[in-house]
């Protein structure tokens, strides 16, 4: 991650009802109790998530020979409107076409909604819900892994044939690998119909992003 460090991030506390000291992430050993499905009992701890995006942007822009747009229209770019209210949004455009941009765009939940390169969007936290006790620090880590994939050029939209054809995605990280398929007829038509060109012309998917000369 190069010069990257993530912020420090005083811990916070966070009780149940009983004023027990809740261990998010470490919670449920086994299956979550039913009541515990749909319950969000404190969305506050992802508010980190806002910290470590500003990092991350803040060294992009440092880093990298890249554009900058902020703004509230910048949330478009997400293929489907973000769940909770916009509160800011980022766009990372590298100054070279062969390379995915990235925006990150910031929610009241608080949490980040991610696009990166043309079709996919990726949520942090995905859910917040007592039963899939997530905490903020795991998903700070899986923002970084995909925004520093993502950057070093280890990031692969593909596109398939056929009115049904399938979208898919891969990250690629020094320990692995992870990837995902959709329908192309779930995304927004428009959206699809220019991304495909493009993304045939990457078959090995996108370039690293160029340093800036600063940087060099």
């Amino acid at each position: 991650m190069g010069s990257y460090i993530r912020p420090q991030i005083e811990a916070s506390v966070f009780r149940d009802v009983d004023g027990a000291v809740i261990d998010y992430g470490n919670r449920w050993h086994g299956s979550p109790p039913e009541d515990t499905y749909s319950v969000d009992t404190h969305p506050e701890r992802f508010a980190p998530l806002h910290l470590v995006a500003d990092a991350l942007i803040a060294h992009l822009r440092e880093t990298y020979d890249v554009e900058i747009d902020e703004g509230i229209e910048a949330a478009s770019d997400l293929l489907r409107p973000a769940f909770h209210d916009v509160v800011r949004a980022v766009r990372i455009r590298p100054n070279d076409p062969k390379c995915a941009s990235l925006t990150l765009v910031f929610t009241a939940y608080p949490g980040i909604f991610m696009h990166a390169g043309l079709l996919h969007d990726f949520h942090f936290p995905v859910c917040g819900c007592d039963a899939c006790d997530s905490d903020w620090q795991s998903e700070a880590g899986e923002l970084e892994r995909q925004v520093f994939a993502t950057v070093s050029g280890n990031y692969r939209e593909t596109v398939g044939r056929g009115v049904r054809s399938g979208v898919e995605y891969a990250f690629t990280y020094p320990d692995g690998a992870s990837s995902g398929r959709s329908n192309s007829q779930d995304l927004p038509a428009r959206r699809f119909e220019v991304a495909e060109p493009i993304l045939r012309r990457l078959p090995n998917g996108w370039n690293s992003w160029p340093h800036s000369a600063s940087d060099a």
